[in-house]
C-alpha cells in the first residue's frame, strides 16, 4: 500500500441488477401532479395575491395620499390619470410617474415628520 491509497479510495464494480421494464412510471406519474400542485401554491398564488392586493391600492389612490414609488421618490400625489399620477416631492417640485410604480401608500402625516 502506498499514500495514495489512503486518499483516494479505490472503486469496485458492482453486479449487475436486472431493472424491471415500467417499475417507475407510476411513481413519476403521481410525482408530476405534486410538483405542479406545489409550485401553484408556494409561487403562484402568493405573486397573484399580490398583485390583488397592489390594484386595489391603485383603485383607491386619491389626491392628497402620501405615497412611495418603486424608485424610492417619496411626495404627495397632486393628480392621478389613467397610467400616470403627478407627485409633488418638494414645494412646486412634481414628478409624473407611472401609476403602476407606486409602491406603497403611507399613513398621513409621515413625509412631514421626516
Amino acid at each position: 500500500m502506498n499514500l495514495l491509497d489512503f486518499l483516494i479510495p479505490s472503486a469496485y464494480a458492482q453486479a449487475a441488477t436486472t431493472a424491471q421494464p415500467g417499475a417507475g412510471g407510476f411513481g413519476m406519474m403521481l410525482l408530476l401532479p405534486i410538483l405542479i400542485a406545489m409550485m401553484y401554491f408556494l409561487m403562484i398564488r402568493p405573486q397573484m395575491k399580490r398583485q390583488k392586493e397592489h390594484t386595489a391600492m391603485l383603485s383607491g389612490l386619491s389626491r392628497g395620499d402620501e405615497v412611495i414609488t418603486s424608485g424610492g421618490i417619496a411626495g404627495v400625489v397632486t393628480d392621478i390619470g389613467d397610467n400616470f399620477v403627478t407627485v409633488e416631492v418638494a414645494d412646486n417640485v412634481r414628478v409624473r410617474v407611472q401609476k403602476a410604480a407606486v409602491g406603497n401608500v403611507l399613513p398621513k402625516g409621515t413625509l412631514k415628520s421626516a
